[in-house]
């Protein structure tokens, strides 16, 4: 299982470099481009459509070609379109190759997620906030990196720096692949479909289903919105320059990766919905509060406030619905994940437009209503999931 985790959490670490690339250079990209915010959120929507082909066809591919084959096809994809990427193609090129890179940005996510979940069991929560601890990391160092080279005006060479990580990664999979995967294996997407058909409570198990995947939808496409564009309102609004600008996800991203530290034990010790409850009513307050103030330090502060109510979301929310509905590991984390694609996909490329039509200023407080609406939601889903478990207690 040590191995295992290692092993996601360096996987997990050219996911968060790959992840956060285009938002760091979103501003040199543009304008060496000549094209608008609004299509540097398509190319991250193209990302995230592959992320969510990826995700979705993942449980029928282990079936196909088996976990091992898929996961390293996964990271050679990755490998590929970020070396395509530093070649600086011409922006139509960049937008096909998009997807490509997304599929294996959410492929691997998808997999090595549901590796994790489906072996820890009862420390699912740690496990999990560990190797997202890595995808922080990956996600904190992007912004330095990026910063240095768009300083030296090589902001090309990012890509360079994820395709390296990327090889790295497949190496140590190959070299160290985790003997307990082929010990314990998922169990095949045909069974926990029929399992799902099967189950007393279906109306209601469907609803938290429903409710977890709205969740994922709207918190994926939030952060993902949040991180393209912060560089791009600070240099609007405070007159930050690119490589400045770019350091501020840094803030955001070591956040995260304080919280993400301690956030699996506090979900264990708090419970997993009390946990989700409380990191979002928090995070709502905190971009509220952004759209009302906005001098370069007050912005940092919150950035950074923002950050640790959020770094356990995905990981906690994850092991929560496989906790509310079990015995469907792999469907149920493929089908949360893929939601999460739909978010990353859409509400970037809608943030992107906001911010083209109505400005920085427009654009704070349309974050704020996102953290609000995620706040509804969760409520929904924690609602929704005590229902089902007083259904289940009433035919126990």
């Amino acid at each position: 299982m040590a191995r295992l985790v290692f092993l996601g959490c360096v996987a997990y670490l050219a996911v968060g470099l790959g992840q956060l690339v285009v938002g760091t250079i979103m501003e040199p990209m543009v304008d060496t481009y000549g094209v608008r915010y609004g299509d540097g959120g398509q190319l991250v929507m193209n990302q995230f459509l592959g992320g969510m082909v990826g995700i979705t066809l993942a449980p029928w591919l282990i079936g196909r070609i088996g976990k091992k084959t898929l996961l390293l096809s996964a990271l050679v994809i990755m490998a590929i379109a970020q070396g395509i990427y530093s070649l600086q193609p011409d922006w139509g090129v960049m937008l096909a190759v998009g997807p490509l890179a997304g599929f294996g940005f959410g492929t691997t996510e998808a997999v090595v997620g549901s590796f994790v979940i489906g072996s820890a069991l009862g420390n699912a929560n740690v496990a999990m906030s560990r190797i997202e601890v890595f995808f922080g990391v990956g996600a904190l160092l992007m912004p330095f990196a990026g910063a240095a080279l768009i300083s030296s005006g090589h902001w090309d060479l990012a890509f360079v720096v994820v395709g390296v990580v990327t090889v790295i990664t497949i190496v140590m999979w190959l070299l160290f692949w985790p003997k307990i995967l082929d010990r314990k294996p998922l169990e095949n997407a045909a069974h926990e479909e029929i399992r799902l058909l099967s189950m007393p409570h279906r109306g209601m198990t469907l609803v938290v289903l429903a409710a977890c995947s709205l969740f994922f939808v709207v918190y994926v496409g939030f952060e993902m919105s949040f991180i393209h564009y912060l560089p791009s309102l600070l240099v609007n609004n405070n007159g930050l320059s690119d490589s400045t600008a770019s350091l501020s996800l840094s803030i955001f991203w070591g956040a995260m990766v304080i919280g993400r530290l301690v956030s699996g034990h506090a979900a264990d010790r708090w419970g997993g919905g009390a946990y989700m409850l409380a990191t979002c009513v928090a995070a709502a307050v905190f971009f509220v509060l952004m759209g009302g103030l906005e001098s370069v330090w007050a912005t940092f502060v919150l950035t950074f406030l923002a950050g640790l109510a959020m770094s356990g979301m995905f990981a906690i929310a994850l092991v929560f619905a496989n906790r509310a509905v079990p015995g469907m590991t792999e469907r149920t984390t493929s089908l949360l994940m893929a939601c999460g694609g739909i978010g990353g996909a859409l509400m970037p490329r809608l943030t992107g437009w906001f911010l083209d039509e109505n400005g920085a200023d427009a654009t704070r407080w349309l974050f704020a209503g996102m953290a609000v609406l995620m706040l509804a939601v969760i409520a929904w889903a924690l609602l929704s999931a005590r229902s089902l478990e007083r259904l289940r207690a009433g035919t126990a």
